[in-house]
């Protein structure tokens, strides 16, 4: 059943995508146990054995957090990537997607957490409701697309790990591998590809570990097997191919800040009124679209996720 849960960051539009691509929706095979249950689990044996769970991508669960407009063709989804490890243009990823080998995958989970260990991609997924929601995403120069994902709920995840009080943030790495990775010949970004979050932006409902979009399995090109998605910051802090998770006391080192402080700070949430220094943010054009529209504040996502930031200058911490 299409849910469709209106908001008021909703936007009416018309875009050029064909409805084929999204409407056939299929539905993920829900696993017996819950999230919450799997949460409370005493030790790992209560997770399911390496190899016991496979991605039915026949059975996809609707989320209500999916946005009621027009998704961004699949083609152009696919081949306009921003993904270092594979190239700087953005044509790179696609022609050289074939270097990222995705099988076997394990995430290592490290830090301030009862539960670390090295987990199978099956670890991550097989317990929780794998669901599809479409959301806005906005990259760095000024383009942004509507994006149907396939994926889980963050926050559970992170809790299965059981956190503790000491763990104000959380550190994303990507996979590092310059023998087949033809972006990590070159010094462009210090590597590995990192990324972080305070806490409780890990765990808000809008923050989604993606496996898939448009219904199908990841594409190499746009961070195959594990992504993360985070609807209402800037695209690069979406980090792709997760290999390392780990929970810090102390606010993360992230590539881009590290790369150019001035220009990338370390909440990177979408805001009109902070521009990049070499342009302005104010507006937005839509893959597809030929005239720019005005961008939202957090991407449309305010009414969401605002209340996070209450009392901050988020000129100052932009």
């Amino acid at each position: 059943m299409l849910l469709k849960v209106s908001k008021s960051s909703d936007v009416k539009e018309s875009q050029v995508t064909d409805e084929s691509l999204y409407r056939d929706r299929r539905r993920f095979l829900q696993a017996s146990a819950s999230l919450t249950a799997m949460s409370l689990a005493p030790s790992l044996s209560m997770w399911p054995a390496i190899g016991s769970a496979s991605i039915d991508f026949n059975k996809i669960g609707k989320s209500d957090f999916s946005i009621d407009e027009e998704t961004t063709p699949y083609d152009a989804v696919t081949s306009y990537n921003n993904f270092y490890e594979l190239g700087l243009d953005k044509g790179d990823p696609k022609r050289n997607a074939q270097h990222l080998k995705v099988k076997p995958w394990s995430v290592k989970v490290e830090g301030e957490c009862e539960k670390p260990g090295e987990y199978n991609l099956e670890d991550f997924i097989s317990p929780g409701k794998v669901e599809e929601r479409i959301y806005r995403l906005r990259c760095v120069e000024a383009w942004s697309m509507v994006i149907p994902w396939v994926g889980v709920e963050l926050g559970p995840i992170l809790k299965r790990f059981q956190p503790t009080s000491k763990a104000k943030f959380v550190q994303f790495k990507t996979i590092l591998d310059p023998d087949n990775l033809p972006g990590q010949k070159r010094p462009v970004l210090e590597w590995p590809y990192r990324e972080g979050l305070r806490i409780d932006e890990a765990m808000h409902p809008l923050a989604l570990l993606a496996v898939g979009l448009y219904g199908k399995e990841m594409p190499n090109q746009n961070g195959a097997p594990l992504r993360l998605v985070m609807p209402w910051k800037y695209g690069f802090k979406s980090i792709k191919s997760i290999v390392s998770i780990e929970f810090t006391e102390e606010q993360p080192a992230t590539s881009w800040n590290i790369t150019g402080p001035r220009e990338y700070g370390f909440y990177s949430n979408v805001n009109p009124e902070v521009d990049h220094p070499r342009w302005s943010q104010k507006r937005e054009r839509r893959i597809g679209e030929f005239l720019k529209r005005e961008t939202l504040p957090f991407n449309g996502y305010a009414d969401e996720v605002a209340s996070m930031y209450a009392g901050m200058d988020l000129k100052k911490n932009f």
